[in-house]
């Protein structure tokens, strides 16, 4: 299986697939298990990178989390590019990985050619994000298909790496760190915004937000699908692989 090493740790990746290169971001509990079914709808015209982060899946584990985990993620899908040498790939980020595809794009401009973020609450967690993140993640914890979910992303140790992320954003949201390193107006690249309005894990306001930060960045534009749930990307998965191929070949 192939790694690569950050910073003393092995990090896993796959490939699927030629030609324009795709990396693909997972959100928080999640791992790159979680785009596998959808590689089909890609791989036939671009080469599908998937990365499990730091601590999640198959890559090495961490003791803690940095509470400002979606930029030390961005750092690793820009060391990913790195080791394998494909400037100019376009990222694909989810929920968490939503916030580190950003994040990459704003570090490592010269790395990437657009970025896509689906699924995800924007520049603010909001005023109860801790209280919501506690209450969801006791209520997956009693869910038996929400355990064997996370069991398949994770491993046998998925209850641990789950506390460990439960730590780091309720200590993100505790400090007010911001979700971005740099101005979201200095992110020149092209960028989609995605995202469906019937998605109960985004904020309400969801909609209203994107279209806020797009008028913000020269090159954004959003899409928002009115069915499906959470993320956009997997749930509405063929309409949203159609979507995200126009935005590349037209970027």
């Amino acid at each position: 299986m192939p790694f690569f090493q950050y910073c003393e740790h092995s990090i896993f990746y796959e490939e699927y697939g030629a030609g324009e290169p795709l990396i693909f971001l997972h959100g928080n509990t999640a791992s790159s298990k979680l785009f596998q079914p959808l590689v089909p709808l890609y791989a036939g015209r671009f080469r599908c990178i998937l990365i499990d982060f730091l601590g999640n899946g198959r890559s090495g584990r961490v003791t803690a989390f940095s509470p400002g985990l979606w930029h030390d993620e961005a750092l690793q899908a820009a060391a990913l590019a790195e080791h394998l040498q494909c400037r100019g790939a376009v990222l694909i980020g989810t929920s968490g990985g939503a916030w580190a595809a950003l994040n990459a794009a704003l570090e490592r401009p010269e790395l990437f050619r657009a970025a896509v973020a689906d699924s995800f609450d924007g520049r603010t967690l909001g005023s109860r994000f801790s209280q919501k993140l506690l209450s969801e993640r006791a209520a997956a914890k009693a869910d038996p298909q929400a355990r064997q979910f996370y069991e398949w992303c994770q491993g046998p140790d998925w209850e641990t790496v789950v506390d460990l992320d439960t730590e780091a954003l309720l200590k993100c949201a505790e400090e007010q760190r911001p979700l971005f390193h740099r101005p979201l107006e200095e992110l020149r690249l092209p960028v989609l915004l995605l995202g469906s309005r019937g998605d109960r894990l985004c904020r309400e306001d969801l909609p209203q937000e994107y279209e806020e930060m797009a008028a913000s960045m020269p090159r954004a534009s959003v899409h928002i699908f009115e069915q499906g749930g959470h993320p956009a990307i997997l749930t509405n998965a063929e309409q949203a692989a159609e979507v995200i191929r126009e935005f590349i070949l037209t970027a």
